[in-house]
C-alpha cells in the first residue's frame, strides 16, 4: 500500500500531457523518481510540444497504447477525467498495480512540505504564481505544482507549471472541481472567490468550509461574500476595496492599459496585468507572504517582475490599434472579469468565446448569459462558436448559439460563427483602430494556435 511518496520509485501518469499532470510528473522526476506516461495527444509521427519538454526533463512518454506499462511500474497515476474503462487502467490492475488519483499524490507530497493551498474557483494559477514570485524574490526556494506554466520558466524551456525548490515551502492549486481540495491540510489555506462554475453553491460552501477547517492559517478575499462568510480572521484576509476593512486593504486601485497599481501601507504595488481581479490575487499572494515574514516592499519589488502565466490575458500584440489577448476565462464569473478587465484597454471589446462541454454548458447557462451581458458596455461585441467536445458519452443537447441568442434578448451585441476559423474574416468589419480582441476559452488544447491564427489574420 502506498501512504507515502517514499513507498515508490516507479511511476506511470496515464494522461500525463495536461497540465496537472504534467506538474506532479516534473514534481516527482526532480526529487529523483523515475517518471513515465502516456496520452492520447500523443500521436504516431507527430509533434507534441508538451512531450517534448517533458522528454528533455528525461521523462519517457509513450503513446497511450500500453506499451509503457511493464510490472517494473510501482504506481499508477490517472486524473479524474481517466475512467476505470479506460485500457491502460485495466493493465495496470492486471498487473496488480496500484492505481491512484492525481490529487491523492498531491496530497502525499504537500505532507512532505510546509504547504500553502490557494482555493477557489477563479485565479487559482495566477496567484500561485505571484507567491511563488514573490518567495524566490525573497530567497526562500518555494517548491510549486500549479495548473498554469509561469512565463519566465517558460521562457527556460520548461512547461513552467512545477518546480521541486530547495526551501521549506511548497506552494499547490487546490482544487474544487473534483472535491479533491479536503485531502489537503495546508499550513496555509487561501479561498479567492466562491463562484458557480462545476459545482453549485451548497456543496461548494461544503468543500470550502472543509479547506477552511483543514488549514492551520485561512486567508479569504472580503469582497467575495461567500469567502468572506468563512473567513478565520479579519486580520488574515484581503480586500480590493477600501471600504471593506481586511489585514491586507488596496488603498487607492487603479488600472491605466495594461498596469495595474495599488498602495498597502507605505508600500506602492505596481503589477503589469489587467483587472482588479488581478488585484485580488496579488493581494492573496501578498497576504501568504507577509504572514510568514516576508516584508511588504520585498513583496512589492518581486511582483514588478512579475511577467504572468500561460493564457491569462496573455498580450499577443498590437495591430492596426487592435490589441488581441487571449485568456483562459472558462465559467460565468471569468468571463466577465476578464471582459472588464480588457475594458480600459480600449474604447471598443470584442469578446470571443468557445464553451467547453455540453454538461457544464448547460449547467452555466443561464449564468454565462447573465454574467457576460451585465459585463458589455453597448459598444461592445460577444461571439461565440459551438462547444468544445473532448469526447465521451455527453448529450448534445444544447448549442452555443442557445447563449447568443439569449445574450441577444437582453439587448447586447451578440454574434455565432459556429467553426471558429471563420471568426477573422467576419469580425473585420467590427473592427476600429482603438478596439481589443479578447479570446476565451479552455480544455482545448489547440486554442494557443488558434490565437495565432487569429493573430495572423487581423
Amino acid at each position: 500500500m502506498i501512504t507515502s511518496i517514499n513507498d515508490f520509485k516507479n511511476v506511470f501518469f496515464i494522461g500525463i500531457a495536461g497540465t496537472g499532470m504534467s506538474a506532479l510528473a516534473q514534481y516527482l522526476k526532480s526529487i529523483n523518481k523515475n517518471v513515465s506516461g502516456s496520452d492520447r495527444y500523443f500521436k504516431p509521427g507527430e509533434p507534441n510540444e508538451t512531450k517534448s519538454k517533458l522528454e528533455a526533463e528525461g521523462i519517457s512518454c509513450f503513446l497511450q497504447n500500453g506499451e509503457g506499462l511493464n510490472s517494473n511500474v510501482q504506481l499508477v497515476i490517472v486524473s479524474a477525467a481517466v475512467e476505470d474503462t479506460v485500457p491502460e487502467v485495466q493493465k495496470a490492475k492486471h498487473l496488480n498495480i496500484p492505481v491512484m488519483k492525481r490529487s491523492e499524490l498531491l496530497a502525499l507530497i504537500t505532507q512532505t512540505k510546509k504547504t500553502i493551498a490557494v482555493g477557489g474557483t477563479s485565479g487559482k494559477s495566477t496567484t500561485v504564481a505571484m507567491l511563488f514570485e514573490i518567495l524566490e524574490h525573497a530567497g526562500l526556494q518555494p517548491g510549486l505544482i500549479s495548473g498554469a506554466g509561469l512565463t519566465r520558466l517558460i521562457k527556460q524551456g520548461k512547461i513552467g507549471n512545477a518546480k521541486a525548490g530547495n526551501g521549506e515551502w511548497l506552494i499547490i492549486e487546490a482544487d474544487e472541481s473534483d472535491g479533491s481540495i479536503v485531502q489537503y491540510r495546508p499550513s496555509i489555506g487561501i479561498l479567492l472567490n466562491v463562484d458557480k462554475d462545476h459545482k453549485d453553491y451548497p456543496e461548494l460552501i461544503k468543500l470550502f468550509a472543509q479547506f477552511k477547517n483543514n488549514s492551520e492559517t485561512f486567508i479569504v478575499n472580503r469582497n467575495n461574500k461567500l469567502a468572506s462568510a468563512l473567513s478565520q480572521n479579519i486580520v488574515h484576509d484581503f480586500s480590493a476595496d477600501e471600504k471593506v476593512e481586511a489585514g491586507y486593504t488596496a488603498k487607492n486601485f487603479q488600472q491605466h492599459g495594461f498596469e495595474i497599481s495599488f498602495a498597502i501601507n507605505q508600500a506602492a504595488f505596481s503589477l503589469h496585468v489587467l483587472g482588479k481581479h488581478n488585484g485580488e490575487n496579488a493581494l492573496a499572494a501578498i497576504a501568504a507572504a507577509n504572514i510568514i515574514g516576508v516584508d511588504l516592499n520585498i513583496c512589492a519589488n518581486a511582483l514588478q517582475h512579475y511577467e504572468g502565466i500561460y493564457r491569462r490575458h496573455q498580450v499577443i500584440g498590437n495591430k492596426k490599434g487592435v490589441w488581441l489577448v487571449d485568456d483562459y476565462a472558462h465559467n460565468p464569473a471569468k468571463c466577465a472579469a476578464s471582459i472588464k478587465a480588457c475594458q480600459p484597454v480600449a474604447e471598443k471589446l470584442i469578446a470571443w468565446f468557445q464553451p467547453h462541454g455540453y454538461t457544464p454548458t448547460k449547467f452555466l447557462r443561464e449564468d454565462y448569459v447573465r454574467e457576460i451581458a451585465a459585463a458589455l458596455r453597448p459598444q461592445d461585441e460577444i461571439w461565440m462558436s459551438e462547444i468544445f467536445y473532448a469526447g465521451g458519452t455527453a448529450l448534445k443537447d444544447i448549442s452555443a448559439n442557445d447563449l447568443i441568442n439569449d445574450i441577444k434578448t437582453l439587448h447586447k451585441h451578440a454574434f455565432f460563427i459556429e467553426n471558429r476559423n471563420d471568426f477573422p474574416d467576419a469580425v473585420q468589419s467590427h473592427l476600429s483602430n482603438d478596439c481589443v480582441i479578447l479570446l476565451m476559452g479552455a480544455r482545448d488544447p489547440s486554442l494557443e494556435k488558434f490565437a495565432q491564427y487569429v493573430w495572423d489574420k487581423i
